[in-house]
């Protein structure tokens, strides 16, 4: 309803004819329009006809009126009837400045109204696959989003895209992402999703649900909040077992279970070819091994350590034994195991140490080597050790009595100032031990070789 002081500029054609505020009541001929200045009362309650017939300017020309018989007057009211139409004559300019600013007020308000209209768009809109028909001015997708309240995040998906223009019957879907935690074939992924049921997201990652174990049924609702869902999809796996495969399709958990659904007994010791806890994988040979053993207990030795101290008083190169050491027991537990009928390797179980092994303990001289002898120094020393020992230090006669390059005996051994065993001391003790003895003796202690010292 319009509060402008402006009279609508449109005819009623309910009413029969027309009056002024200084004319008398004229009927019309019917259809005929009235212009604005002819109608007065309450204008805005009066039913409104189309635009082509109601709205007419009022300086446009009317038809023509019939002439009515006049009666005859009198000179006073000719003059009336002068003064009456020269009013009269006047109306039409004054008509016509009324309806002026009237008519620019129709066109702004129509050309407003067009403008208007052009802008409000009907759309669409779909959040996680719920509809709503609405009406908006906005101009894109983000727009439009930002005038509902519909915020996207990092994981979430729009179409057609965010900055895509909008037009009047567009439809836009916005699905929310989800968090979903999904252990798949013994793998444990985190990751995201936009569809509304587990269905949906298999299908969208891919997974082949046929034949697959669910923690969760496929038509499950996924909350904004996610779900935790486990996944084994059906592989092929082959046991070999007693000389015979067996291939079956399973989405077991591990090779255990594919070994019962093959209908394979373990007993035992009877186990797998890959560990029966394990993940079977798609493809996977799994081999079942009958296995029998036994036990079986061993004595082994224990090597005995050596150690060595120096020793000032024997001559450098000399070593002496001064506790011999033995070795020690150890008892070992190994089993025995045949593995399909195929003796394995014994593997050791367990050990024990029944007598612990004892050190051996060395002198080793640090002696400078002895000066020459005075008068013994020019015998031929080598070719008497060739003589007697082959030239080796070690030498002992089948007897154990002699020993050494030249084969003392012990008495003389120690006699001369030797320690030990004399096949023990160096060649160059042993040797100055010797030209010693020949000091004292000449060349009697060896009398089959002797002769050598002086070739």
């Amino acid at each position: 309803m319009s509060s402008s002081r402006y009279e609508t500029p449109l005819a009623y054609e309910s009413y029969g004819g027309s009056y002024g505020a200084d004319q008398p009541y004229e009927p019309r001929p019917p259809h005929e329009p009235y212009a604005l200045h002819d109608l007065e009362g309450d204008l805005h309650t009066a039913p409104t006809l189309p635009y082509q017939h109601t709205y007419r300017p009022a300086y446009e020309a009317r038809p023509a009126q019939p002439a009515l018989p006049r009666p005859a007057r009198s000179d006073g009211a000719r003059r009336g009837a002068r003064r009456r139409r020269t009013r009269s004559l006047e109306r039409p300019e004054t008509g016509v400045r009324r309806l002026l600013p009237q008519a620019l007020v129709v066109a702004f308000l129509a050309g407003g109204t067009t403008a208007f209209v052009a802008q409000d768009k009907a759309i669409e809109l779909s959040v996680d696959g719920r509809p709503r028909t609405l009406h908006t001015f906005a101009d894109d997708v983000s727009e439009l989003l930002g005038e509902q309240g519909v915020r996207l995040g990092p994981h979430d998906a729009v179409a057609p895209a965010a900055g895509a223009a909008l037009t009047s019957g567009d439809e836009v879907a916005v699905r929310h992402g989800r968090p979903v935690r999904i252990t798949l074939d013994g793998q444990r992924h985190e990751v995201w999703t936009t569809a509304r049921t587990v269905e949906g997201a298999l299908r969208q990652w891919g997974v082949r649900a046929e034949g697959a174990y669910l923690s969760i049924p496929l038509s499950r609702q996924i909350g904004r909040a996610g779900i935790t869902l486990d996944v084994r999809t059906e592989r092929s796996v082959t046991i070999m077992a007693d000389g015979r495969a067996r291939t079956l399709r399973t989405n077991a958990a591990t090779v255990g279970e594919a070994v019962e659904e093959a209908g394979v007994t373990l007993r035992g010791q009877d186990t797998t070819s890959v560990p029966p806890d394990s993940f079977p994988r798609d493809g996977q040979t799994v081999t079942v091994l009958r296995i029998t053993g036994t036990r079986e207990v061993r004595e082994e030795p224990i090597p005995f350590a050596v150690r060595r101290t120096a020793d000032p008083t024997l001559f450098s190169g000399t070593e002496i034994v001064e506790r011999t050491g033995r070795p020690g027991v150890r008892r070992v537990t190994y089993s025995l195991r045949t593995v399909n009928g195929v003796r394995q390797r014994p593997r050791r179980l367990e050990s024990e140490v029944v007598r612990a092994p004892r050190t051996q303990i060395v002198k080793v001289g640090t002696r400078p080597h002895p000066p020459s002898v005075r008068g013994a120094d020019h015998l031929n020393w080598q070719g008497l050790a060739q003589c007697e020992s082959g030239g080796r230090p070690d030498a002992v006669d089948t007897s154990g009595t002699y020993g050494g390059l030249y084969q003392f005996d012990q008495g003389t051994w120690h006699s001369l100032g030797g320690r030990g065993r004399p096949q023990d001391a160096s060649s160059e003790e042993q040797t100055y031990r010797a030209k010693k003895l020949y000091v004292r003796r000449g060349a009697s202690p060896w009398p089959q070789c002797g002769g050598r010292l002086h070739t």
